[in-house]
């Protein structure tokens, strides 16, 4: 093959864009390629050849005409690309079989024309490319054995090299042909004494992708992973292999990503055999993928191994057989067997062993999750399957999609390791002293403020105070404020309130599409005005601000959390509420005179707990002291009154004594705003409680009200 190569073809390219180090990296098609051979035996070169190339678009950067000289006029009477490739094929294979020889393989200065330009336009133009464009040599690396002083390989050029052994460069007018003749020049050198090299470091560009499965237990050097975002929800990982053609993946190397509900999120995970593969990969940042462009970030190992790790005998035994189609099924009945499933397929579409071909995704417990892989000798066989999506078997319509060797590990490792009841423990209660006035949020139009937008779904208060690294000394007392969506989860979305309008432009500045896991953020600067409307429920988009439903409730208290030692002494500013409104009800007079408020006790390990009723969530660095690690308190202020009063009034052994008993305390979400105590008592009609329950209850009937308080007070 390429190793017993007896004759170079020096090879040279040009396109319609950024050559040079750029060369491939903004997706210009070829223009001009340039080529001569050098017979390694006889150390004598052939006919230089050139030959221009008319691309689809005639568009040519300013930078291309000063480099190439080359005019629209002169491409519209060249050929297209097929054309010449074949050209370039016929006329070196017939020189060197005029010379003697049987095989040669291209030179080229750098890899960047093999595998950044020709491999992704003949891909993207449904070209097959002659064989003699899989494998080539880099005469940087070459020169580089030869000469180990002259530096790195991959800052290597043509000039640097001519200087190292002192030969004086070739000056040509014409595009291309000066590049050729000097490549030539240095390949004679390193051939003759006292260098006598001999070209073996042939590289390979991969025919197709392989799959495979990844353990999770396998090293996975985090320079070679990258992340790729914005792909189209039904792409496979031989789309994400076409995207990347030229590259080498490694084996199993495509991860698609999953988002909670099990679908594919439009990201994947790719891992390279290299890190120069990796660094080429990055230069195809919004590069397009039909009529999309793609997204290509650094990522890591251990992010790949997350995605596409797995442990599962069942999952690797499935995987063990070679050059297989997996596809996904997606709505099976539960009550569906593999016989079904084989029927619904069909004699055209034969399963890869039968029922060994199928993997049904199921929990824990055994019960079956509605998924299963299937596994097809060949690719018409698997084109046979997809035209059954969306049809019908028993009374359910079933989704088919291409899969990969990484869903199928990623889609069992979510299942299985989801607990078979979710459930969130309440937590008891105790009381503490609060301040029972209510500070509020005043509004301005000052941009002292900022949004984080995109942050991932996990985020939390720690990850976002890492993210803003040195500027969190500049966040406001009570300042960061996390929104929540109606389900009260996680929006994505942050406010941060900072110093000065000044301090809130340079975080912007500074953290803008800053990487928070494995998201980029985007950090925008705005106004307390703007960011009040969004935690109370409006929205901010690019038409400006939408105000929030005054008839709807939009907001609930903040999140209320477990405290480490309640005997601690809090801060001043920690009993205050979060400020929510400019013009909020005139609190009444306590009746009491003992200051109340209602807080979550200690557990053993601190925990939070989010009412999931609530779309706001606030949490305030400590002043005066730098925003490190944050602990897990979060207060908000009981309402004034008998109602708080009446919380204060219980004990607290009292009230933890029930809280440990086993199914004592009954956690009641979703109670109409103006329920009574007369009407929990109603609901639970034929039950028997305890005194001290029914206080107990009262309690929670009088917690639940200042839970709800807020929301009378949002519409005024």
């Amino acid at each position: 093959m390429a190793s017993h190569s007896d004759t170079l073809v020096v090879f040279f390219g040009a396109t319609a864009g950024a050559n040079g180090g750029k060369l491939g990296s903004d997706e210009r098609e070829l223009i001009l390629l340039v080529w001569q051979i050098v017979d390694l035996h006889e150390k004598k070169v052939g006919k230089l050849q050139r030959c221009l190339v008319k691309p689809d678009s005639l568009d040519l950067t300013e930078q291309c005409k000063e480099e190439t000289s080359l005019t629209v006029d002169e491409l519209l009477k060249a050929e297209a690309l097929d054309s010449v490739l074949q050209q370039v094929q016929q006329s070196v294979s017939a020189e060197v079989k005029a010379l003697g020889r049987s095989s040669y393989t291209l030179c080229v200065d750098g890899p960047l024309i093999i595998r950044q330009v020709l491999h992704p336009e003949a891909s993207k133009k449904n070209l097959v490319l002659p064989e003699c464009f899989y494998s080539f040599v880099d005469l940087r690396k070459e020169f580089h054995k030869c000469c180990p002083n002259s530096g790195p390989a991959k800052d290597l050029t043509l000039s640097s090299m001519l200087d190292y052994v002192c030969i004086p460069p070739v000056e040509d007018q014409m595009a291309g042909v000066t590049e050729v003749e000097n490549m030539v020049l240095i390949a004679l050198h390193i051939l003759d004494e006292p260098y006598n090299h001999q070209f073996t470091g042939f590289e390979a560009v991969k025919y197709k992708f392989e799959s495979g499965a990844c353990s999770k237990t396998e090293a996975v050097d985090s320079e070679t992973v990258i992340r790729a975002r914005g792909l189209p929800w039904q792409s496979s990982d031989q789309d994400i292999a076409r995207f990347f053609k030229g590259l080498n993946i490694a084996k199993g190397g495509v991860a698609l990503c999953l988002n909670a509900q099990g679908r594919r999120n439009g990201e994947a995970l790719v891992r390279f055999i290299n890190s120069e593969h990796r660094d080429m990969a990055l230069e195809r940042h919004k590069h397009h993928m039909g009529s999309r462009y793609i997204e290509v970030y650094k990522a890591t190992g251990e992010e790949f191994l997350k995605i596409a790790g797995g442990t599962s005998n069942e999952v690797t035994q499935f995987l063990s057989k070679e050059n297989q189609v997996i596809i996904r099924m997606r709505g099976l009945p539960f009550t569906a067997t593999p016989q079904d499933v084989l029927g619904f397929l069909g004699a055209e579409s034969p399963v890869t062993d039968a029922t060994e071909g199928l993997l049904f995704v199921k929990y824990p417990d055994g019960r079956p999750t509605g998924d299963a892989f299937v596994l097809f000798a060949c690719e018409e066989y698997a084109q046979n399957a997809l035209k059954k999506h969306k049809q019908i078997l028993g009374k359910r319509y079933i989704e088919l999609f291409r899969s990969t060797a990484a869903e199928v590990q990623q889609v069992l490792n979510r299942y299985m390791s989801t607990p078979l009841i979710s459930t969130l423990p309440p937590p008891p209660m105790v009381q503490m002293p609060v301040m029972a006035a209510q500070p509020f949020l005043t509004t301005g139009t000052t941009r002292d403020c900022v949004r984080l937008r995109g942050l991932p779904y996990t985020a939390a208060i720690e990850d976002i105070l890492e993210f803003m690294g040195e500027h969190t000394i500049d966040i406001k007392p009570h300042g960061v404020h996390m929104v929540l969506n109606q389900q009260g989860r996680p929006s994505g979305d942050a406010f941060i309130q900072m110093k000065s309008s000044d301090r809130a432009f340079m975080v912007s500045q500074k953290c803008h599409k800053k990487m928070m896991k494995d998201r980029y953020v985007e950090v925008f600067q705005c106004s307390t005005e703007e960011m009040s409307y969004v935690l109370m429920g409006g929205t901010l988009n690019r038409s400006g601000l939408s105000p929030p439903p005054c008839k709807l409730p939009c907001l609930s208290p903040p999140t209320y959390a477990a405290f480490t030692n309640p005997a601690a002494m809090l801060p001043t500013e920690a009993l205050y509420q979060p400020p929510l409104l400019a013009t909020p009800r005139t609190p009444q007079p306590p009746t009491h005179q003992a200051p109340t408020l209602a807080y979550y006790p200690p557990q053993a390990h601190a925990q939070l707990y989010m009412n999931m009723n609530m779309n706001y969530t606030a949490y305030y660095p400590r002043p005066l002291s730098p925003p490190v690690s944050p602990s897990t308190m979060s207060y908000f202020a009981a309402p004034p009154g008998s109602m708080a009063a009446a919380v204060a009034a219980q004990p607290p052994p009292a009230m933890l004594q029930h809280g440990a008993q086993h199914g004592a305390l009954v956690r009641m979400q979703g109670l109409p705003y103006n329920a009574g105590v007369k009407d929990i008592l109603s609901f639970f009609q034929g039950y028997q409680y305890a005194p001290d329950e029914y206080s107990s209850m009262v309690q929670m009937s009088d917690q639940a009200r200042s839970l709800i308080q807020p929301k009378e007070w949002l519409c005024l």
